[in-house]
């Protein structure tokens, strides 16, 4: 099924550009030194002690959405701080009291990732932050090494990055943020299955940075597969074509989601769409039709997701939404399952 991307609630470009202004319902707000920001103290000892004095415009713009959590795309031309934003949002929003990855930064390039690798170390110094570039050409025994022994954040190029956690070297479950530097390249063709092999591994509410010189209109386009809020789009598609359904996610104050599972329990809705806050622990007896209109990114959900339906014994029919693109993804989830997804019959409704 062709997949239309709606915008996210939120979402938008940062320019460092000073004319061009965060396109959100809020507004951009600029901040022009470093001290209004409210950065730990010991990153803005960093901060000075690496030589910065102001922020850069992009700076001034995309620290404080970044550091909030919201997925950003920043573009700003060469030269104008885009690898320090990164150093400084990362490492604001650590846990610096825990070894465990909590960040991860792909780049194009070995040198990109290096250098990302030494600004983090520079900036997060009197956090005492722990950093490691995971590169190609380098000793695999190394990066084992360092991993094991524990790092906060890791700065790498997407094949060495994905080797590392096929072996489970790098644990991917404490991570919060993924930055991809020179977002346009790692977008491209070359990169593009990479990165997507290396989403896969993430969290599912992993905030995504986008960082890039040039962001083409397709390189735009293809962001919507990591950073569309797709619940909302899918509801009101739905409801403009006459079906009653809620929705239901993780941006909702509690009182609405306790109300929209009453409605979802009783029956007085009848369909709900969600994301997979909804994928584990709850139980709605009479639910016999899971369909995952995409199917999960990270593979441990696809059967907490389909496990909605069919409780305690009853009947129950997961359908899944497949496009050329998913194939692999699909042919994945059989072999981790040691499964087999066989295509929809036609009698479908005599299934359910």
């Amino acid at each position: 099924m062709e997949e239309e991307a709606g915008p996210r609630s939120g979402g938008g470009v940062i320019q460092g550009d000073a004319s061009l202004e965060f396109e959100t319902s809020k507004g951009v707000r600029v901040v022009s030194t470093f001290d209004a920001m409210n950065l730990k103290q010991d990153l803005l000892r960093g901060v000075y002690t690496y030589g910065f004095e102001k922020p850069s415009a992009i700076q001034q713009r995309a620290i404080l959405p970044i550091i909030s959590g919201r997925d950003v795309i920043a573009q700003a031309q060469s030269g104008t701080g885009k690898t320090s934003l990164i150093a400084i949002t990362l490492c604001q929003m650590l846990d610096i009291n825990t070894r465990e990855v909590q960040a991860l930064v792909v780049s194009p390039t070995r040198e990109l990732a290096t250098q990302t690798e030494k600004n983090i170390l520079a900036i997060g110094d009197f956090m005492n932050v722990q950093a490691h570039a995971c590169i190609g050409g380098k000793s695999v025994g190394e990066d084992i090494r360092r991993l094991e022994a524990g790092v906060h954040i890791v700065s790498g190029t997407p094949g060495r990055v994905y080797d590392m956690i096929k072996r489970r070297s790098l644990r991917t479950r404490a991570i919060r943020t993924l930055v991809l530097d020179e977002a346009d390249e790692m977008l491209s063709k070359g990169f593009k299955e990479q990165i997507y092999d290396v989403y896969r591994y993430l969290p599912p509410e992993t905030q995504v940075v986008l960082v890039s010189a040039t962001l083409p209109h397709e390189v735009l386009e293809m962001t919507h597969k990591f950073m569309t809020d797709p619940v909302d789009w899918l509801t009101d598609k739905m409801r403009q074509n006459n079906f009653t359904v809620s929705a239901m996610h993780g941006d909702m104050p509690q009182k609405e989601r306790d109300a929209i599972m009453d409605e979802f329990r009783s029956g007085a809705t009848r369909v709900l769409i969600t994301t997979d806050v909804w994928a584990r622990g709850l139980d709605v007896q009479q639910v016999s039709l899971v369909i995952n209109y995409d199917l999960p990114n990270n593979r441990e959900l696809y059967i907490h997701r389909i496990g909605r339906s069919g409780r305690f014994g009853r009947k129950g029919v997961a359908i899944n939404f497949v496009k050329n693109d998913d194939i692999k993804i699909l042919r994945d989830i059989e072999q981790y399952y040691a499964t087999q997804v066989d295509e929809m019959p036609m009698n479908v409704a005599d299934l359910i």
